[in-house]
């Protein structure tokens, strides 16, 4: 498994949002730490997808960064992407690790001690756990699990655990007392007015 980032930025292709830009600026600070996860809007086509991933696997490569597909795996097979990322509804953990194969980086989503061993049982390479705090950039999420909730999945599983929800620089020092291996963050960068100033306070407060 290529060596895991500690900051993940979630492509936000919000209306408005310009996403390649926000990745190219986020790159040109973070660099290889930097894990880039594809996401998409549920309308959008698989071609649509295929078009945005390969060009975001381009940006990545000319800074030796990851790349991750979220939910649509053939598109990170398509690409040739490092991995991807599946959450409760999407395919099971087991059946991804399947589509991926076994050298792939796997990503799930967990909440809880209980589940978040279940995952990297059939499979996960890290864990996204979440969402920490109260967030805007998706709808129909359960309540925040804090850092206690955090601490509690750090606890149960050995791979790396990726703290996301509401993530702000202020919040990091926090989440990596409780444990997390690092952040994913969506708003805390794209809708930054400096999105390269927004990734540098990030990946500070991650190395402290």
């Amino acid at each position: 498994m290529p060596s895991l980032g500690r900051l993940h930025l979630i492509t936000d292709t919000r209306p408005g949002r310009d996403p390649l830009a926000v990745v190219r600026a986020a790159l040109t600070v973070a660099q290889a730490n930097l894990v880039v996860q594809v996401r998409v809007e549920d309308s959008a086509t698989d071609r649509e997808a295929y078009d945005l991933t390969r060009r975001v696997l381009a940006l990545c490569a000319s800074y030796r960064a990851t790349c991750l597909v979220n939910d649509r795996l053939h598109v990170a097979l398509a690409v040739g992407a490092a991995g991807g990322h599946v959450g409760a509804d999407d395919l099971p953990v087991a059946a991804a690790r399947r589509v991926l194969g076994p050298t792939g980086v796997l990503g799930a989503t967990a909440r809880a001690p209980g589940p978040a061993r279940e995952a990297v049982a059939a499979g996960a390479s890290y864990l996204g756990v979440g969402p920490c705090h109260t967030t805007s950039t998706k709808t129909g999420l359960p309540d925040p699990i804090g850092a206690d909730g955090v601490r509690a999945v750090v606890g149960a599983v050995d791979v790396p655990v990726i703290a996301i929800g509401g993530v702000t620089a202020a919040r990091v020092p926090a989440l990596r007392a409780a444990g997390a291996y690092g952040v994913a963050v969506v708003g805390a960068v794209s809708a930054a007015a400096d999105p390269a100033r927004a990734t540098a306070e990030l990946i500070e407060a991650l190395t402290c």
